[in-house]
């Protein structure tokens, strides 16, 4: 890109000058400096915050909708009076009911829900009723020296 207007030159006189002010004026570089370095960081800081305060208050909530408390109940009822359904059926009864509602949205629920102890204790009632008709084995081989099985 060319200039429209040619860069400015330094004339002898000019340099003259800032010879003589670099000799006599100790603190010459400091007229050169509009503002320090520290002044532009902090600038360019409050710049950024500023920036994303206002990016942050103008989308407003970001993300998912949330679910109201009353299909979130409603899951949790499913998962405990249905505990072989998946996060799959338990959607589709969703729909019927006529709440649109993702699967995988539906699956993190499902694993928040209050899971129920009774099926834990159905299964130690089982053992209990029926322990003498239960048989454990276990079969294990054992080499000896010689290479046979007992």
């Amino acid at each position: 890109m060319k200039r429209r207007y040619p860069r400015p030159r330094l004339a002898a006189l000019d340099k003259l000058f800032w010879v003589v002010a670099r000799r006599f004026w100790s603190e010459w570089k400091q007229a050169l400096m509009v503002v320090s370095p520290e002044t532009v960081v902090r600038w360019h800081r409050s710049g950024f915050a500023l920036y994303w305060r206002a990016i942050s208050k103008a989308r407003g909530r970001i993300g998912r909708r949330r679910i109201s408390k009353e299909v979130r109940d409603l899951i949790f009822r499913m998962v405990t009076e249905n505990p072989i359904w998946g996060a799959p059926r338990i959607r589709g009864e969703l729909l019927m009911l006529g709440f649109d509602i993702s699967e995988p949205t539906v699956s993190r629920w499902m694993r928040q829900a209050p899971r129920d102890p009774e099926p834990a204790r159905h299964w130690l009632a089982f053992l209990r009723n029926h322990r003498e008709a239960i048989a454990a084995m276990d079969f294990f081989t054992v080499p000896t020296l010689t290479f046979r099985v007992l």
